[in-house]
């Protein structure tokens, strides 16, 4: 199993130089299955560079959305696979508190985009699941979900393939001020012993209480529930818009040190576009 990442910044692209090492584009990220299946999870900005090397396969797209909040699907539009004829993309929305499965479609109405879902050459199947299917298949993986603490809820996923496990669990607040979808002993058992997980890390306490409430955890926390998983690496991701590359390697120093005073195991990175991993 491969996975890059194609888009790891929250809320808003941020272009400009301070922000060239780590990446300025949203929620994207690309897993490549031991039988060569693509999944994608998200449909930020980052899926258009994404949808440049996909174009040149024929083979059937599987998106995993988390919800429907706007940096996770407005790349969809500049996606190059749904305009290639009989291309097969199939969509699992997230588990929204309004049930919007097709918003990702529906952004391309009337006068918010030049081009109309009628003119997308590709067989594009939108698949809701039923609430109680929460364990599915798709090519050699299984694929896990789970409830997500966020204005609007969403779904966080396991990737489980050849023997190796990914969680991502983004835009997800581990202690919401509001009642939690998820508790954090249920995400300990989701993501247990995984390999990697990429968790929200948007925030830091300096950042608290001005924006408790907002659907993103703190750094620490996303270190804390990887150590209670006994996962192998964290990937911290949906950085902060206004966070810059240095401000981001002050954060994964902070990190460090406390992975280092809990004398943690824990492989830590922050993720960076055109990082790849391999499982």
């Amino acid at each position: 199993m491969q996975l890059t990442f194609y888009g790891v910044r929250g809320s808003i692209p941020t272009p400009g130089a301070q922000f060239v090492r780590y990446g300025g584009n949203t929620a994207c990220v690309h897993v490549c299955l031991a039988d060569g299946t693509d999944i994608i999870l998200d449909a930020g900005t980052g899926i258009r560079a994404l949808g440049n090397m996909l174009v040149k396969k024929t083979s059937p797209i599987y998106l995993l959305l988390t919800h429907n909040h706007w940096d996770h699907i407005q790349g969809f539009p500049f996606f190059a696979p749904i305009y290639q004829k009989d291309r097969s993309i199939i969509i699992n929305p997230g588990q929204t508190t309004e049930p919007e499965h097709d918003k990702i479609l529906k952004q391309m109405e009337g006068s918010v985009f030049p081009v109309p879902i009628s003119a997308l050459a590709s067989n594009i199947q939108v698949k809701p699941l039923p609430d109680h299917v929460d364990t599915w298949k798709i090519g050699s993986a299984t694929i896990s979900r789970l409830p997500m603490n966020h204005p609007g809820k969403g779904s966080a996923y396991c990737i489980e393939d050849n023997g190796a496990k990914i969680a991502y669990i983004t835009d997800n607040e581990l202690y919401p001020p509001y009642k939690k979808e998820t508790d954090f002993l249920t995400f300990v058992d989701f993501a247990r012993n995984a390999d990697l997980i990429i968790h929200d890390a948007q925030y830091m306490m300096s950042d608290m209480p001005d924006k408790c409430g907002w659907g993103h955890s703190v750094a620490e926390e996303a270190v804390k529930l990887s150590m209670a998983c006994n996962a192998k690496m964290l990937a911290l991701y949906s950085h902060d818009p206004e966070r810059t590359d240095e401000e981001i390697d002050a954060v994964v120093e902070h990190c460090h040190h406390y992975i280092g005073i809990a004398e943690s195991p824990l492989s830590l990175v922050a993720a960076a576009e055109g990082h790849t991993l391999q499982f």
